[in-house]
């Protein structure tokens, strides 16, 4: 089915956001450091009902400053940073080789909240890099051991084939080695945290890491 300009522009001007009662944020309440209001966001998040809380956008720039953006897991977030994980050779992989800084965003419409994160990315070990992919399902290994992320792919045949042979081995060799999977922390020098209002009164929070060798951080408010 074709969908004309018509119909897409009355679906779109349709939508309605945040028509449900939305949660309250005080940023005087706020503490002193972003993660643990990271945290507690997003276990409230979780326990709203929102899907997939820990699904984020990552963006990172090319070669030429070209930004790029997807969406993939959040495997961790603590005092090193949000910890995520892809292949070296992947698209985003040779992004961050070249250019280690990124930025990270949440969103989770079930309580009209959004964080924002930008910081440099280290790239994890092959010791870290393989603990992340043994905690996970059989799937993720298999996924990994398929590879190729990001080239070109000649015929959806070619990936059936590939994805049943790394299904096997994954189930045959739960410790089969994917060299290029690795570990990706982003330490963050700022994060914001908006809380969307039905009035339009957004709440925005702005963490910055200062200057200072103890890394602290500055609290400001952001007009909506």
């Amino acid at each position: 089915m074709t969908i004309g300009s018509d119909d897409f522009h009355a679906t779109l001007h349709s939508l309605r956001v945040w028509d449900s009662p939305l949660p309250g944020f005080d940023p005087d309440s706020a503490p002193g450091e972003p993660l643990p209001l990271f945290r507690e966001w997003f276990v409230h998040a979780a326990r709203a009902g929102q899907l997939e809380p820990h699904t984020m956008s990552l963006a990172t720039v090319d070669a030429a400053g070209r930004p790029d953006v997807r969406t993939l897991m959040l495997h961790d977030a603590d005092a090193r940073g949000w910890h995520f994980a892809s292949h070296a050779t992947s698209a985003k992989g040779v992004q961050l080789a070249g250019q280690p800084r990124a930025a990270l965003g949440f969103y989770w419409p079930t309580v009209a909240r959004q964080v924002r994160i930008r910081g440099r990315v280290t790239a994890c070990g092959p010791e870290e890099s393989r603990a992340d992919l043994a905690v996970r399902s059989r799937g993720a290994l298999a996924a990994a051991l398929t590879g190729r992320q990001s080239e070109v792919l000649e015929s959806a045949e070619d990936l059936v084939l590939a994805s049943e042979r790394a299904w096997e081995r994954a189930g045959a060799e739960p410790d089969a080695p994917a060299p290029t999977w690795t570990r990706y922390v982003l330490d963050a020098d700022e994060v914001e945290f908006f809380q969307g209002d039905a009035t339009r009164r957004h709440t925005r929070l702005r963490y910055r890491r200062t200057a200072d060798a103890e890394g602290s951080w500055l609290r400001e408010l952001l007009w909506p």
